[in-house]
């Protein structure tokens, strides 16, 4: 049942007048709702009647504010045990974002239009890649909110941020010349991290996070088990792609024996810790490691800073494999991709192609032949 009903009332001697939507919800529950004009209060209780009907209304005395949502949202990502950085991640956008734009609004009165104007916002404001990233946490805290019954629709459901590929550029790959001056200047303690990291294409939180254990010389692999995040923390590898087994080169192994004897000894039992047993901070190796052994090796750029970021080793990795043949699958697997697209996506140009023009050709005479 639901009806309108004019209330009249004397405030201070002077005459006043309302319109009041009565109505029961989706769970039986009788609510209401006042408005100054017979219209709104109309077009309410027809949007009201519909949101019942499918299962979606949300009285908006009962709702919570999106920043109240977000605090829920966040508060279940850790109970969850999700990275620091992860949740670093989210609250930045919640809190540079998210509550700026509609942290103040009930979300009750969130609508799809509402999540298309949010969309424009952000585009018009923000890089295309952040706006994306920002809109990807405003559907999770909505679909957090709802299943918390708190609201009964996400109605950021169907509204995207595509990717723009089309200014994407190649990943920038050191080449095999630059590649062997490197691994014929890094000397000392550097020189085992270094010669890992360019020939096994590891992540640099997982070689900060190797330890012996996962170093077999018998069976001739690297199993990446762990890896040490920006606060040094060591932690599971952030997917299940991420636990492999990545082969060791004759360069590799014949680097790691004898440093076995020399590396700084620890509780965490690390195969690149600092000079006392614990985990080297990434900032460090880039400081005193990568970027002098690249201006060392007249690898920099016109401004003579460092060429390349240490990951870069790991783009080159991959470049090597496909170079020595290894299948697109195999490529997935040791680099720890979680599906192939994505391995696709970042080094697919770099996959040799057949002829197309012979093949063409071949087709053309099979057509008149």
């Amino acid at each position: 049942m639901a009806s309108i009903r004019k209330r009249n009332w004397t405030y201070k001697g002077e005459g006043k007048s309302a319109w009041v939507v009565d109505y029961t919800d989706q769970t039986g529950k009788r609510r209401h709702k006042t408005f100054e004009r017979k219209k709104n209060a109309d077009a309410f209780l027809v949007k009201a009647r519909h949101e019942v009907s499918q299962g979606t209304h949300t009285p908006e005395h009962a709702s919570i504010t999106v920043a109240d949502a977000a605090e829920l949202w966040i508060k279940g990502k850790e109970l969850e045990g999700l990275e620091r950085s992860t949740i670093a991640q989210y609250r930045q956008h919640v809190d540079l974002h998210i509550n700026p734009i509609i942290g103040d609004v009930k979300l009750a009165r969130l609508t799809t239009p509402g999540m298309q104007a949010v969309r424009d916002q952000l585009l018009g404001t923000r890089s295309r890649a952040m706006a994306r990233a920002v809109f990807r946490s405003i559907h999770g805290l909505l679909s957090d909110a709802q299943r918390r019954g708190l609201v009964a629709q996400n109605v950021a459901t169907g509204v995207t941020i595509r990717t723009d590929r089309r200014n994407e550029q190649p990943v920038v790959i050191p080449t095999k010349d630059e590649i062997g001056a490197m691994l014929n200047a890094v000397q000392g303690r550097w020189r085992p991290l270094v010669v890992t990291a360019i020939l096994t294409g590891m992540r640099a939180s997982e070689l900060r996070g190797l330890t012996w254990n996962d170093v077999d010389f018998d069976e001739g692999v690297i199993r990446v088990t762990q890896r040490a995040d920006k606060w040094n923390q060591i932690g599971p590898p952030k997917s299940k792609a991420g636990r492999r087994e990545i082969p060791l080169t004759p360069m590799v192994e014949h680097t790691l024996r004898p440093w076995r004897l020399q590396c700084p000894g620890g509780d965490l039992n690390l195969v690149f810790p600092n000079t006392v047993g614990k985990v080297e901070r990434l900032s460090t190796i880039s400081r005193r490691c990568f970027g002098p052994l690249q201006i060392a090796c007249g690898i920099v750029r016109d401004d003579g800073k460092p060429k390349y970021g240490l990951h870069a080793l790991r783009h080159f990795y991959a470049s090597w494999l496909i170079d020595q043949d290894f299948s697109p699958k195999r490529v997935q697997t040791v680099l720890g991709h979680a599906s192939i697209t994505m391995t696709f996506d970042t080094y697919g140009h770099l996959f040799p192609s057949p002829d197309d023009r012979k093949k063409l050709a071949a087709g053309e005479l099979a057509l008149v032949g």
